[in-house]
């Protein structure tokens, strides 16, 4: 125990070590305010950025997200084949597709070009299909809550009409591919104007056209044509217009803009005017007999196979083999007149000698048989046993325009004669640029 003097005495001591500590510290603190701040200014923080590995989370797949795909049909595409090739493992929906009677179309029509759209997940199940089955239809299949249903939808069709130019080079196929015009428009303004130009030998280079036609859109996408509306075609200097007209019943024609038939009683050239065809030239020279022969009728050079059509209403007097002729086909017409059509490869199955045609039926094929080293259609234009060339002879028209008609017709004749004076007058435009301007 301590004593009372030696607490008291420690106490003193410690009371001492209090009052210097305290001394001490007041001087080091008005020391150090006192002292230059320079190194403490200078002073910078620095971040030290580390990249930190942290685990992934374990992947995991959504089988309600969807995606949508476009495929074209290809050549020998099966159902399955085409299912395989957009990764649809979906045997449920296969099989249905396989089974129903609705859709024997997808297993029996898969057209090479035609387009399938479908809707899958991610598993590839098949959500939606729907398939082209034409232009005016598509087949819509679809998984609902009881199951897959098929139904064929009639597609909502805009009618447009068109306006286009063209220029020939070489063939009239040439000219509308040049202008994007669709195959079956040039189709129908060589039918339209085949009694007043032969489309195989009279076009010339430099000759010229301007056409309106119907075009049917679905969301933005030409789906077919319709009827050429007014063609002017310049061939060889001369200008031949054509102007559509429908009655009433449904029944259309093509007329001049003064409302004079177009429709001839014979055809200027019976063949079937087509792509390939086209690109054929006919010539006079018979190279089995070595010498510019002089015809009794024309040559028309066109692929084996070409469709040949009657040139006119009439009777067929004599089909089958004759001399140079080889397959010959004979058509007795009205007002003593009579066509040949030979070196034909075939006959039409549908007739016999006896028959009733009419015009533009097929009666056969172009061959070489007979006299002749090269695929083309002899054929022979006679009034009374006398040779005419067909290719220059006036043909009749038919019946005039139903007086009942003439006025809807003129005024329709006019809204369109005013849309090709216009259409004209853009192409000479455009032929004829604008000149730069010099400074």
């Amino acid at each position: 125990m301590f004593s009372k003097r030696k607490f008291s005495r420690h106490k003193t001591k410690f009371q001492w070590l209090i009052a210097i500590s305290a001394v001490l510290a007041i001087v080091l603190c008005m020391a150090f305010n006192a002292a230059p701040q320079a190194e403490t200014q200078a002073l910078t923080l620095k971040t030290i950025t580390e990249e930190v590995s942290l685990p992934l989370p374990s992947p995991t797949l959504d089988t309600n997200e969807s995606f949508w795909q476009l495929e074209q049909v290809r050549q020998d595409d099966t159902l399955q084949t085409l299912l395989r090739r957009m990764n649809i493992r979906d045997d449920e929906a296969i099989k249905f597709l396989l089974l129903s009677p609705d859709a024997h179309a997808l297993n029996t029509q898969l057209l090479p070009g035609h387009i399938v759209e479908i809707k899958s997940n991610i598993l590839g199940k098949l959500l939606y299909l729907e398939y082209e089955l034409d232009e005016e239809n598509i087949l819509v299949a679809g998984l609902t809550n009881t199951g897959y249903v098929i139904a064929t939808k009639k597609l909502l069709l805009e009618s447009q009409q068109v306006l286009k130019s063209a220029v020939i080079r070489d063939t009239l196929f040439g000219a509308t591919d040049d202008a994007g015009i669709p195959d079956q428009i040039a189709i129908q303004i060589a039918d339209i104007l085949s009694s007043e130009i032969d489309f195989y030998q009279d076009l010339r280079p430099g000759d010229r056209f301007h056409v309106i036609y119907e075009a049917f859109y679905n969301a933005g996408e030409m789906m077919k044509t319709g009827n050429v509306l007014a063609v002017e075609f310049v061939n060889n200097g001369q200008t031949y217009q054509a102007i559509h007209y429908g009655d009433a019943s449904g029944k259309y024609a093509y007329y001049t803009p003064e409302g004079k038939s177009l429709h001839k009683t014979f055809l200027r050239s019976p063949l079937e005017y087509t792509r390939i065809s086209s690109s054929f030239s006919a010539g006079r020279y018979h190279p089995i007999l070595q010498r510019i022969r002089a015809h009794q009728g024309v040559d028309m050079a066109a692929p084996t196979g070409t469709r040949v059509k009657a040139a006119g209403d009439g009777i067929v007097a004599f089909m089958g083999r004759k001399g140079g002729y080889g397959n010959v086909l004979v058509l007795s017409h009205p007002n003593g007149v009579s066509t040949v059509y030979g070196h034909l490869s075939r006959f039409s199955d549908a007739i016999r000698k006896g028959d009733t045609v009419n015009q533009g039926d097929i009666i056969g094929y172009v061959g070489m048989t007979g006299m002749a080293t090269g695929p083309h259609l002899h054929y022979e234009f006679l009034v009374n046993g006398s040779h005419r060339d067909p290719m220059k002879i006036t043909l009749p028209t038919s019946a005039p325009m139903d007086g009942n008609f003439k006025t809807a017709f003129h005024a329709q004749s006019i809204q369109l004669m005013a849309k090709l004076a216009l259409l004209k007058q853009r192409a000479q435009l455009a032929a004829y640029p604008a000149p730069q301007l010099t400074h």
